[in-house]
């Protein structure tokens, strides 16, 4: 056999066994199960330590708006040896401001895959908390965590106290000057002609 022949066959080897590369796969995860928000970063990502459980939960979409649909996912595992949670976990929600104690039940979700996954739909915007609570070894668990949806509104608690200071203290900037200008023109400061 000739040289030429054997690299045709080698060639014709190498292409039979090397195939296309198929996009089925984006980071590990099925093509089919990708949708509008599986590959944007959550708009919060937090890592706690809570007595016996290391807690980690995720707010999808990065920025939240209202009607519109988001998820938190918690993962919860044991400190000691790794297990994740296998029990359900209650998330609630209430509004951040201190008069409004008023907490509604967003669902009850058992695991899927180690994650607990939760829904939410906002119809306004504003600063929300979420709270996870679930029951291990007779021990009750808590955890709050903020959450956003719209844009940052300019006054908030501390834009309004800000303005009220500064309006404070301009107003007795005023005062105090009018007093002293008041003090300057009295009758014992004023020029008197002597010629009359």
């Amino acid at each position: 056999m000739n040289i030429k022949k054997m690299n045709l066959i080698r060639i014709f080897f190498l292409t039979l066994f090397c195939s296309s590369a198929q996009g089925h796969h984006v980071l590990g995860r099925p093509s089919y199960s990708l949708n509008e928000d599986s590959t944007t970063p959550p708009s919060m990502q937090v890592e706690v330590q809570v007595g016996e459980y290391y807690i980690t939960y995720m707010v999808f979409p990065a920025f939240p708006s209202p009607n519109q649909p988001g998820r938190v996912n918690l993962y919860a595992s044991r400190i000691d040896n790794g297990e994740p949670f296998q029990g359900q976990v209650i998330f609630k929600v209430r509004d951040n401001n201190w008069l409004n104690k008023r907490e509604e039940v967003l669902g009850i979700q058992a695991v899927d895959d180690n994650v607990f996954r939760q829904g939410f739909e906002f119809q306004e915007a504003g600063n929300y908390i979420i709270r996870a609570e679930f029951e291990s070894d007779s021990e009750s668990y808590q955890i709050d965590f903020p959450l956003r949806i719209g844009d940052a509104s300019v006054f908030g608690p501390i834009g309004v106290t800000v303005s009220l200071i500064a309006l404070l203290l301009i107003t007795v900037n005023l005062l105090q000057r009018k007093k002293l200008i008041n003090a300057k023109i009295s009758p014992k400061y004023r020029y008197k002609d002597k010629s009359l």
